[in-house]
């Protein structure tokens, strides 16, 4: 009896040290069943449970960082494509704006002639400030990534920073997205816009500055996660350097 109960104490000291249940329950069970073992074996069985644990442990970790790897991939292709095909449209609606200043020139009616005319000028730099509010979140994300690129190369952890622009650019498609709306709406007919086509363009509009606000914090927070990031590396090669 005293002999089952030194080995019972010995389980729960086990579970304590090293705080997991799968661990202890597995070690119960084969404590119970080699109960005639020597007390030295428990060791070596502690050895090779945490062995196991550790290995399933790195394996299901390996796991989450491979998928997470294919859906980062998948979103900078859907990014990708989603500018180009807004690049497209674009071009498309900038043709479209052309011909509907050649129609003008049939119009016979000189004051209806220029109301259109400041109508489609109205229309095109609508459109120049969306390219621009774009243009300019595209610039400072490529500043970033090339800072990125930079501290890549001094052995910097960049992980954060990564995500942070991957967020930026989803944000960025999303409002090229908007832009390739507004360009359709402003772009179809050289008439006044119904008041449904003018709430909509609005809500566009505001939708937009949200999407380039979310993707400028973004990329804000990537360029602190990179500061952070050169600190700990200064840090640890301090700190290596005085162990030394």
């Amino acid at each position: 009896m005293k002999k089952y109960l030194n080995l019972f104490i010995i389980s729960v000291l086990v579970f304590s040290s090293f705080g997991s249940s799968s661990i202890a329950q597995a070690l119960s069970i084969r404590t119970i069943e080699d109960s005639d073992s020597p007390g030295q074996n428990l060791g070596q069985e502690v050895k090779e449970l945490r062995g196991e644990f550790n290995d399933k442990k790195n394996a299901i970790k390996k796991d989450l960082r491979d998928k997470k790897d294919v859906i980062k991939t998948d979103i900078k292709e859907q990014v990708g494509q989603m500018k180009e095909d807004a690049e497209v449209l674009r071009d498309i609606a900038k043709q479209k704006f052309e011909a509907l200043k050649e129609n003008i020139k049939n119009e016979k009616d000189a004051k209806k002639a220029k109301i259109k005319e400041e109508r489609i000028t109205g229309r095109e730099k609508a459109l120049e400030r969306f390219d621009k509010m774009i243009e300019k979140i595209s610039e400072m994300k490529d500043k970033v990534n090339s800072q990125i690129i930079k501290l890549e190369l001094k052995s910097i952890d960049t992980t954060n920073a990564k995500n942070f622009v991957a967020t930026a650019e989803t944000k960025l498609g999303e409002v090229q997205t908007k832009i390739t709306e507004a360009n359709t709406l402003l772009s179809g007919s050289i008439n006044q816009l119904t008041e449904e086509n003018k709430a909509t363009l609005k809500t566009l509009t505001k939708e937009m500055q949200t999407l380039v606000n979310e993707a400028h914090k973004a990329l804000n927070d990537a360029v602190k996660s990179l500061k952070i990031a050169v600190k700990l590396k200064l840090e640890s090669a301090k700190t290596a350097e005085e162990n030394d």
